[in-house]
């Protein structure tokens, strides 16, 4: 298991003695074969709220289809509060082109080349939690010809590409 802490917040409560810390802290976990998650703890030290984060994350992770197990399948948006993320596949060597926390999910997910934008906001939260509504909507050729009942190489064989061509898109992208 990959495990990326992104973000630790300081609070503070005011008691009569003075000041009390607690701290927050957000974690991506993943397989880095298509499996990823988040999780958020908080405690009033540090290494236990990291361990209630990564313990949250191992519980809500997500698999998320890959294309040759380097990149996403297709283009997408993803939207939580302020944050607005898009996220787009990208040709081999690319590598990971994403800021801060949005690095982090896709290292922890074991994809290689991606291209992303985020817009809107800067808060590593809404942006994790947007960049995980793209991801959600990825679907991989294999899900869509079984929920339309047809094969893999029919939905790939368009744009005037030969049969042959296609079978072997398809024979690839079912490995």
């Amino acid at each position: 298991m990959i495990e990326k802490l992104v973000h630790i917040n300081r609070v503070s409560k005011t008691v009569k003695g003075g000041k009390r810390f607690g701290f927050a802290a957000l974690v991506v976990v993943g397989d880095g074969q298509g499996r990823v998650g988040f999780g958020h703890g908080k405690a009033r030290e540090v290494p236990e709220a990291i361990t209630k984060a990564t313990a949250s994350a191992r519980k809500k992770m997500i698999r998320v289809p890959l294309k040759e197990g380097r990149t996403l399948h297709h283009d997408g948006n993803g939207r939580f509060g302020a944050g607005k993320v898009t996220v787009r596949t990208a040709p081999a060597g690319t590598g990971i082109i994403a800021g801060g926390p949005m690095r982090a999910v896709f290292e922890s997910l074991g994809v290689a080349d991606v291209v992303t934008k985020s817009v809107g906001t800067s808060n590593p939260y809404n942006m994790i939690r947007a960049t995980f509504d793209a991801l959600t909507e990825q679907t991989s050729p294999k899900s869509v010809a079984q929920r339309r009942g047809k094969k893999v190489a029919d939905l790939l064989g368009r744009g005037g590409a030969s049969a042959a061509e296609a079978e072997a898109d398809a024979a690839a992208i079912a490995e």
